[in-house]
């Protein structure tokens, strides 16, 4: 589960990046949603295709994390938030928790019609997985060795494919604002 003081910290980020302009209100455009929506299936294939061929655990790691970033930030949009060029992916990582974590809850209810908790606690798990995720790319891009990496780059894929289920079930719920 997301820690309380994770929560607490992606909150008070959230109105800081609103106040300086990091993260903004947006009309919806279709044009920009499709290039998030094109640049995750892109990511996602590439990560697929790399770790097939075993060319490089490393870039199966990024691109799996490019996948959820890019769902991630089609997410928002949809919701109605348009992230900056500024800490991009830190904002997002925020943002998500603030704007999608109930909504996750929601949803994997729904779906897996569980209690309450497991619910949330699967929801959490998967914004913390974005969290790791963003964490161990900048990692493992500059400081691993291959071996490490191939196990690595699994588990990113794996996180990947669950990531990008869950947040496609938010768009198709999700009301354009």
């Amino acid at each position: 589960m997301l820690e309380k003081e994770r929560i607490k910290e992606a909150e008070i980020n959230f109105a800081h990046y609103i106040n300086e302009g990091l993260l903004r209100k947006k009309e919806f455009k279709n044009l920009i949603f499709k290039t998030y929506l094109n640049n995750h299936e892109e990511s996602l294939k590439i990560a697929e295709d790399i770790f097939k061929k075993k060319s490089s655990s490393l870039w199966t790691i990024v691109t799996s994390y490019y996948s959820m970033f890019y769902i991630a930030n089609a997410v928002i949009f949809k919701i109605g938030y348009k992230v900056g060029d500024k800490i991009a992916h830190k904002i997002t990582a925020d943002a998500l928790i603030v704007l999608t974590r109930d909504k996750l809850k929601q949803s994997i209810l729904e779906s897996y019609e569980k209690v309450s908790e497991e619910a949330l606690e699967l929801s959490d798990n998967l914004l913390k997985s974005f969290d790791y995720e963003r964490g161990k790319r900048s990692k493992i891009q500059y400081h691993t060795t291959e071996d490490i990496k191939q196990n690595k780059a699994q588990t990113s894929l794996y996180r990947a494919r669950l990531f990008a289920l869950e947040m496609k079930k938010l768009l198709a719920s999700a009301k354009q604002s």
